[in-house]
Order: C-alpha cells, then structure tokens, then sequence
C-alpha cells in the first residue's frame, strides 16, 4: 500500500500543470532510485533544480586495497584517523567490496561552499561524535552522538556541524538501504 507524506503546495494531480502565483510552471523534479517501482519523491521547485555555478576540479575517490582477498583478523584504530577540513576528503575507506564501502572520517568544518549529491550510492552515517544538521531538499534533521543518517542516493545535501570535533562511521551502499519492515523513520522539521 502506498504512503504518502506531503509538505508545502501541490497539485491535486500528480504530473499535470502547476503554475506559481505569477502564472509560471514549477519545475517538477522525480527523485528515486528506481523509477515509480520503489520509494520516490515528486518534488516542485520554484527554480529549475538543474543550476551548476562552478565545477570543481576532479579527483579520484577510489579505495586503496591494501589486502586483496585476504582473510585475516584485523584491528581498527578508527579514532586515529587524521581530522581534515572538507568532509569529502576525511572519508578514509577501511572496508570495501562490490556492495559497500565502509569509511571513517574525522570533518573539521561544515560544508557550506557546494552541496554534495551521490549518484552512486545510498548513504548512512553514523555519528561518533559531534553534533549539528543534515541539511537536504526535504529538509533539516538535527543529530548528535549516536545518531544514524540514512541519505538515499540522489539526494542533494550539506552536514553543518557544530564545532570541530566530529567523528562518522560512513557506509555507502550500492544496494538501496531500507529500513526493517514494522519500523518507522524518525524525522525534526
């Protein structure tokens, strides 16, 4: 049976002509991961969401296998790992195969200069330590220590943290993530 939640203005339609009070369209935007077969979301913009003001220069995100196929007890010191400023650059894999990637990381500063979006993986953070908002199209959610974040892919976001001192275990998923069945999503508004 479907669930719908719904925020703001909408059509009575889905799909159909919905104009701003000036007379012109809203962009309709259709967020999923599998088309109309799965969970998605229909999403109206006042402004076209396909806007790029500056493209970055590119850099590798690859994993460095150290062991391939190497089946051996290993310790993890995660706390260790090195605290950067830009949370795409403290993400440290540790674990990684066709089907996830496991990282550490240890972001200094909120991401405030660019949105991240990533098309390949749904993602879920773990919080270690540190506090702040996850800051996304559907809205705000507040964490501190101990909190999960589910990010489906796709979805454009910003983490702004309190302080410095923040500390995630990051899985991504290359499968979508879902929630056991009988359990619901805690959300802040």
């Amino acid at each position: 049976m479907p669930q719908y939640h719904s925020l703001g203005k909408f059509p009575h339609k889905r799909h159909t002509q919905f104009r701003k009070p000036d007379g012109s369209l809203y962009a309709e935007e259709l967020v999923s991961t599998h088309g109309f077969s799965n969970v998605y979301s229909l999403i109206y913009h006042a402004h076209a969401p396909t806007l790029v003001k500056a493209v970055g220069e590119p850099f590798s995100r690859e994993p460095k296998i150290a062991f391939q196929r190497f089946l051996r007890h290993q310790s993890f010191e995660g706390f260790h790992v090195q605290p950067e400023d830009d949370y795409i650059e403290s993400k440290k894999a540790v674990l990684v195969n066709n089907d996830l990637h496991i990282a550490l990381a240890a972001p200094r500063k909120s991401i405030t200069e660019y949105f991240l979006k990533n098309a390949d993986a749904d993602e879920m953070i773990f919080v270690h330590e540190g506090s702040g908002v996850l800051k996304t199209i559907y809205g705000n959610i507040s964490f501190g220590y101990g909190d999960y974040l589910v990010i489906p892919r796709g979805t454009i976001f910003q983490l702004h943290f309190n302080d410095s001192n923040n500390r995630l275990l990051i899985v991504e998923s290359f499968s979508p993530l879902k929630h056991p069945a009988g359990t619901g999503m805690l959300t802040d508004n």
